[in-house]
């Protein structure tokens, strides 16, 4: 996994030919796979964008969606197994909440 390839600018020529590569190769072992993670940039190299597959993942816009995505993580076990529920409540929507802002 490389992660933040779109900090290395510099090197993105170097790994459109690695990657590029790869097609001509037949030692490469069929379990590999290559992840790569990048934010949106101009310089990043087509053909590897067009050989791979391509996932993204937006935020939320608005708190109400920040809030509502943080608590979706907390399964309801997880609020019931405190021992003050009532006081864990308020906390947790508080965290969330804050969380939303920054």
């Amino acid at each position: 996994m490389l992660q933040n390839c779109h900090l290395f600018e510099s090197w993105m020529p170097e790994m459109e030919k690695i990657v590029s590569g790869f097609e001509e190769k037949t030692d490469i072992h069929e379990d590999f796979r290559l992840y790569l993670t990048s934010m949106p940039v101009k310089y990043f190299p087509i053909p590897v964008l067009q050989i791979g597959v391509k996932i993204t993942n937006e935020p939320p816009k608005g708190i109400k969606s920040n809030i509502i995505r943080s608590l979706n993580t907390i399964s309801n076990e997880k609020l019931q197994d405190c021992e003050k529920p009532v006081e864990w409540r308020k906390l947790l929507i508080s965290l969330c909440f804050f969380h939303s802002i920054v």
